[in-house]
């Protein structure tokens, strides 16, 4: 082969990348939109076979949610939520991950807090509604501190696990080349734990999901959990409906983020997502 016949032998199989992921992505979207499609048709003959008492039908919940988000009920569920998710993971993220990198670290501190990791992980956040309201009121205060409960003892066990599986013929290179603890845990540790604690954030995202509606069903006026509780008080099957969605989009639209974010982090390390 001649070099003139390599080089537009390249040229057409750089043309043609583009043009497959195009296709690519044009096959995804097409297959999402499939799946969406047939959810609700099963939706819909689920709401014929058992009435709306029992199934609120999509275009009942549709306009349930127009009639929510018109007197700015959703609208204030969806901001309160959010907030209090967010600053309760984001907390549980910003301590669990350096817990999590001193407990695979140092033996010494492992051996002093594996038994409180151990023992709080497995109670459920829910155990803990009454003492918080108890012991913090019925404010923001409350639900922050019962999410950022959720999400430190997950993200702090992905991330030791992820510094305890470092192998350890790297630590031991970088050692005998004269590296100290410091430039060991910034260029070997950190780099192979990252995708660990982007998992545990994944992870954590979600159990405090479960722990806002929880929490707001039991000490809150607003939120999405209060709207459900509130909704049921009134029988009111649609507006159930409209919180239970509302949230499943939102913890999509968080997670989609979050691993956007998340992917432009890993690929300096060459890890993918």
């Amino acid at each position: 082969m001649t070099v003139a016949t390599a080089a537009a032998t390249g040229s057409a199989e750089a043309r043609k990348r583009p043009a497959r992921a195009t296709a690519s992505r044009l096959r995804a979207l097409g297959m999402y939109t499939l799946s969406v499609l047939v959810g609700l048709a099963v939706w819909q003959l689920l709401a014929m076979a058992y009435g709306s008492s029992l199934v609120a039908s999509p275009s009942e919940t549709l306009g349930a949610a127009r009639q929510l988000a018109s007197d700015g009920t959703l609208t204030n569920s969806v901001i309160a939520s959010s907030r209090r998710i967010l600053i309760g993971w984001g907390l549980g993220v910003l301590v669990g991950a350096p817990v999590g990198l001193l407990v695979g670290q140092v033996p010494v501190i492992r051996q002093l807090l594996e038994p409180y990791i151990e023992f709080f992980r497995f109670i459920p956040p829910v155990a803990f509604v009454t003492l918080a309201v108890v012991w913090l009121g019925i404010g923001e205060s409350s639900k922050v501190v019962l999410i950022f409960y959720t999400a430190v003892f997950i993200v702090t066990v992905n991330t030791s696990a992820g510094v305890m599986a470092v192998s350890e013929s790297k630590l031991r290179a970088a050692r005998n080349l004269g590296a100290n603890r410091r430039q060991i845990l910034r260029s070997i540790v950190l780099p192979s734990t990252v995708p660990h604690i982007v998992t545990g954030a994944r992870l954590a995202m979600g159990n405090s999901f479960l722990t806002i509606v929880s929490a707001e069903i039991v000490a809150s006026q607003v939120g999405l959990g209060s709207l459900i509780w509130t909704s049921r008080n009134y029988g009111r099957i649609d507006w159930v409906f409209v919180g239970i969605i509302t949230l499943g989009i939102l913890g999509f639209v968080f997670d989609r983020v979050l691993r956007i974010v998340a992917s432009r982090v890993l690929r300096r390390y060459g890890v993918k997502l």
